[in-house]
């Protein structure tokens, strides 16, 4: 009597499997981005709308960016969700801990482009950053970065803008994250947090040991896509819907005279404009490549979106359950003083 041999229940996890899997799904990928541009330009001949008119200019751009948008940001975060299953919570912490500024502050803000914790995780993070003997600048230093310079920003903005504009603003964001927490830590600010976050006492760091499979890191980057993909639809929608009335509609010759080059003015009001705003960077980069193309600014163009994504509202209101309305202020005044820099700076190198 033969005994038929049932499949191994590891064939399944079989890495060799996993990785071409993997590896198959960005071939489809490239093969449906590259096709992207005749798929949308039928759907928008379907629409049957007056050719050359702004409803069909605003059309066009949503029935493009959208899809081209989210397959971006799909794949990105997918990537970098493999990259982040190198850098937990509590080894980031471990990194940063005992670091001295001025390195401290460059290796914080180094971190937080590849660890992009959303505004919801500030308070924990923020808690666990000081109580395991992170300077308080350094810590500033990457909870700039993190939100600002990550990697779905960069990704979008090289694949929609260009090079050039993703170096400049991963550069000058970075930037402003390193000297924004070297100028907290040299003011000193440590009795400016909550009383209950300056007693906490400082705990062993913990280094989660590196022993996730290739298989356990795929898991880890489809996860990732999921989870954010999942909770910034919406918000990218809403942003391509802006950058689509703004592409159609807005006037190239007002739109260049309100966030131009000549009005000196403009960049201090997109800053003020741009914090109440909530937004990710995922939703407002579709707003940043309609206003670019329209003739604003690029000084202002990046000042908006610094300004949006680094100090949202939001944001403030969740801090403030561990730093005093004082320390608030000075962390908003420091790096807006670091934005208004790169507008400004910027609109004065590219006249």
């Amino acid at each position: 009597m033969s005994v038929e041999a049932s499949p191994s229940p590891n064939a399944a996890r079989s890495p060799v499997l996993w990785v071409g899997a993997a590896l198959a799904a960005v071939v489809l990928w490239f093969a449906l981005y590259w096709r992207l541009e005749d798929f949308s330009a039928w759907v928008a001949g379907k629409l049957h709308l007056p050719a050359g008119s702004h409803v069909e200019e605003a059309a066009r751009f949503f029935v493009f960016d959208t899809p081209k948008v989210l397959m971006l940001l799909t794949l990105v975060v997918f990537a970098m969700g493999v990259v982040r299953s190198f850098f937990s919570p509590e080894r980031t912490r471990a990194l940063l801990a005992g670091r001295r500024e001025g390195f401290g502050n460059v290796a914080a803000a180094t971190l937080g482009v590849f660890t992009p914790f959303c505004s919801c995780s500030a308070v924990p993070l923020f808690v666990g950053f000081v109580s395991a003997g992170v300077p308080l600048g350094v810590t500033f230093s990457f909870l700039i970065s993190a939100p600002m310079v990550n990697e779905v920003a960069l990704g979008l903005l090289l694949a929609l803008v260009g090079w050039k504009v993703a170096l400049v603003y991963l550069v000058f964001g970075m930037t402003i994250a390193i000297v924004s927490g070297w100028i907290i830590g040299r003011l000193h600010l440590e009795g400016w947090l909550e009383e209950w976050v300056r007693n906490a006492r400082a705990g062993e760091a913990v280094v989660v040991p590196d022993h996730l499979t290739v298989i356990d890191r795929i898991e880890a980057g489809l996860e990732a896509m999921r989870d954010i993909v999942g909770r910034v639809w919406l918000w990218i929608i809403v942003g391509i819907g802006v950058g689509a009335f703004i592409h159609g509609y807005a006037p190239t010759e007002l739109l260049a005279s309100i966030m131009g080059k000549g009005a000196w003015w403009s960049v201090p009001a997109v800053v003020a404009i741009g914090i109440p705003i909530y937004s990710n960077a995922a939703g407002i980069i579709p707003v940043v490549e309609a206003l670019l193309s329209k003739g604003a600014a690029l000084g202002t163009t990046l000042a908006f979106m610094m300004s949006v994504i680094a100090l949202s509202f939001p944001e403030m209101v969740i801090l403030r359950k561990v730093m005093t309305t004082r320390l608030i202020a000075v962390f908003v005044g420091v790096v807006a003083a670091g934005i208004l820099a790169v507008g400004y700076l910027f609109n004065f190198l590219f006249s």
